[in-house]
């Protein structure tokens, strides 16, 4: 049985690709997040203490990934933070959101890598067949 909600990476010569899938658009874009965390460090390992509020803009659901999740790491880079749950709610053109999680601890969390920005390569939002919303970009690092 396949499930309904998920995240994974896609591969990429350079860099590396993160999707996510959910039942809603707000969904599939909460799991793109944690392919994010999950390029930097095991998902699992993040407490979520604290949370920070988001908001973008954008003209349509593509662009507003992007944004999400250019949003995301500059909050990760600027707080020295990593994130582990999300909470979504957008429009299509517009998104507001909780991000929780806590300090970088480089024992516990052991960074892979850093991540530098999302790209429009790979750049995908769309309701698949099935119902289910995929919203996917290749992030670079």
């Amino acid at each position: 049985m396949e499930q309904t909600a998920h995240w994974e990476h896609l591969e990429h010569d350079a860099d590396i690709g993160v999707r996510g899938v959910g039942t809603t658009l707000a969904e599939a874009f909460e799991q793109a997040a944690l392919a994010l965390t999950a390029v930097v460090a095991e998902p699992a390992t993040v407490h979520a203490r604290r949370s920070v509020s988001i908001r973008c803009e954008a003209p349509d659901a593509e662009l507003l990934l992007v944004d999400w999740l250019n949003a995301l790491i500059y909050e990760m880079a600027t707080r020295h933070w990593l994130f582990a749950r999300f909470a979504v709610e957008t429009d299509g053109h517009h998104l507001s959101a909780h991000a929780w999680g806590e300090p970088v601890d480089n024992t516990r969390h052991q960074p892979a890598t850093e991540v530098k920005g999302a790209t429009y390569t790979g750049l995908a939002v769309r309701q698949l067949e099935d119902g289910r919303w995929l919203a996917q970009c290749v992030v670079d690092v």
